[in-house]
């Protein structure tokens, strides 16, 4: 069986798969490598060489580029004004959006990938921006939030080029591989719940989540959207517009995936361990295994980190996750058709 193969019977809930993948689905941040290199891990190896390393499966991402190259920049990226601030800024620099030749831009990546990916030695995975990510790109984060009210046709105006795009992207990107799965890219949920209501979701999101969805749907690929904090709100609201899934369900923000699992039997999900857990030495790793055993245990969820790693973790001590990933994948679905 291929790593593919298990990925998706996995995701099927299929009582027949004999182990989960194990996998990295958020690579390391710069700072987590350099400590790692500092105690002896080889430096400057690729994401690839980095699964070979240490005995993961392989995960492939394709994040669809939004802007063209040479694109305007705010001032930063995490604070402050963005690039758009009303409809003549948005129709000025519309021109850096969205470009056309985003899959050409990835052509290199997709060469090497597909006959990897057709002998199932790698998951295929794409992201795009969503409706929530991509204007709050354009306004900034606090203009972002106004601009519901201040310039709801903008929005619109800009969800409705956003989705048509993202339609003619997928179909080029599907000549060559069909995604395993795929990620909306969203972040639209903190430690306290949604960042929005459910009204400013029906009205400036929905509308364009159905009509996105179905199109990925077509070529067999799993919807997951990606939304950082308390999702508990959210998962009814994804449901609606056709979601399959969610990650990373981060722990530190309250969430409770065993609960999940028991409130939504067939929703995905991906994520959900607690990286914090990863100072405070191999008991505490294991307990936290233990405690998903469950949820892996009954099918359609693949055990992982609830973002990456964080920087400090020892080397040895991700080892370790690593070796206890393997052996709780091996749960994978054994209840699932118990439910």
């Amino acid at each position: 069986m291929t790593t593919r193969e298990r990925f998706l019977k996995i995701m099927e809930g299929d009582p027949g798969v004999d182990h989960g993948p194990a996998v990295e689905w958020a690579m390391w941040w710069d700072k987590t490598l350099a400590h790692w290199e500092s105690e002896g891990m080889p430096a400057g190896m690729t994401d690839r060489e980095m699964e070979e390393y240490f005995g993961l499966d392989s995960m492939t991402q394709f994040w669809f580029p939004h802007f063209t190259r040479d694109c305007p920049q705010p001032e930063s990226k995490y604070v402050g004004p963005g690039i758009v601030a009303d409809e003549e800024d948005y129709h000025r620099l519309r021109r850096f959006f969205l470009p056309e030749n985003a899959v050409e831009l990835m052509g290199e990546k997709i060469q090497e990938t597909v006959p990897r990916h057709e002998r199932g030695e790698t998951i295929v995975w794409y992201t795009v921006n969503g409706f929530f990510w991509f204007p709050r790109e354009l306004f900034g984060d606090e203009a972002h939030l106004y601009a519901f009210y201040d310039y709801p046709e903008l929005y619109h105006e800009i969800c409705e080029e956003l989705v048509e795009w993202q339609i003619r992207q997928i179909d080029q990107f599907s000549r060559y591989m069909r995604a395993d799965f795929m990620t909306i890219a969203e972040d639209m949920s903190y430690n306290k719940g949604s960042m929005i209501s459910r009204q400013l979701f029906t009205e400036f999101m929905l509308p364009y989540y159905k009509r996105l969805i179905p199109e990925i749907k077509k070529y067999g690929t799993k919807v997951f959207v990606d939304s950082d904090g308390d999702v508990s709100q959210l998962i009814p609201w994804f449901q609606e517009a056709g979601v399959d899934g969610i990650l990373p369900l981060e722990r530190q923000a309250g969430v409770d995936l065993v609960e999940y699992r028991r409130l939504y039997p067939n929703f995905l999900f991906l994520g959900g361990f607690d990286k914090m857990c990863m100072f405070q030495g191999k008991e505490a790793i294991r307990r936290e295994f233990e405690r998903l055993r469950p949820v892996v245990e009954s099918g359609k969820y693949l055990i992982g980190m609830d973002h990456q790693t964080p920087p400090g973790v020892t080397l040895e001590d991700y080892r370790y996750y690593v070796e206890l990933l393997k052996e709780y994948n091996q749960y994978a679905c054994k209840n699932a058709g118990k439910r």
